[in-house]
C-alpha cells in the first residue's frame, strides 16, 4: 500500500516444518498462528519438535490499517471465523522463508499470490487483534454509496454499414 497506515498491530509468526510424503521434497513449510505483540524470541527459534514435524518463530510483522479498506476488514471480521494473511518468501538459503507480510485484508492476501513464488496461507485471527481492527473498523469505517456507472446509448447509425461513396473500391 502506498498510503500511509492510520494504525500498526505488531505480531509475530508462527511456522511449521511438516515431513513430506512426497519423493520430490523433504519438508512442506506454512505459516500456523500469528502471536498478538511481537514476542522477545530471535528469528527462527525452534518452538517444538518431534519426528514428523517442527514449529519455528519466523519473526515479527506489522499488520498496517488503512482508512480506505475498512469494508474488507469489517467483512473479513463478520465471516465468524477471521484470518490473517501469512506471506513467506523463499530464500533458497538458511532460514528457508523471510516474512514479508501479514495482512488482514483478504484481497491483499490475494494479491501477494501474484508472484507465484511466494508462499501465502491464512491463518485463524487472535481475538486481541480482531478487537483491536473491530475498534478501527467502528472509528473509520464510512459508508460508501455504490454508484452505478451508465454507460452512453450507443448511435445505431454509426455502426450501420456505409455506403459505397462514388468512385471508392469497397
Amino acid at each position: 500500500m502506498s498510503a500511509t497506515p492510520l494504525q500498526r498491530i505488531p505480531v509475530g509468526v508462527v511456522i511449521e516444518r511438516r515431513k513430506a510424503t512426497s519423493p520430490w521434497i523433504d519438508w512442506l513449510w506454512r505459516p500456523l498462528s500469528v502471536l498478538p505483540g511481537e514476542p522477545d524470541t530471535p528469528l527462527w527459534t525452534q518452538l517444538s519438535s518431534d519426528a514428523e514435524r517442527a514449529t519455528f518463530y519466523a519473526g515479527a510483522a506489522e499488520i498496517e490499517l488503512h482508512r480506505t479498506d475498512t469494508t474488507y476488514y469489517r467483512d473479513n471480521i463478520a465471516t465468524g471465523e477471521p484470518k490473517l494473511w501469512v506471506v513467506l518468501r523463499p530464500t533458497n538459503l538458511e532460514p528457508p522463508f523471510d516474512l514479508v507480510a501479514v495482512t488482514a485484508d483478504p484481497g491483499e492476501g490475494e494479491g501477494f499470490t501474484q508472484a507465484g513464488t511466494d508462499l501465502v496461507e491464512p491463518v485463524p485471527m487472535p481475538q486481541h487483534i480482531q478487537d483491536v481492527i473491530a475498534a478501527f473498523v467502528a472509528e473509520h469505517h464510512v459508508e460508501r454509496a455504490f454508484f452505478k456507472r451508465k454507460r452512453d446509448r450507443a448511435d445505431p447509425e454509426s455502426l450501420a454499414k456505409r455506403s459505397q461513396v462514388d468512385g471508392e473500391e469497397p
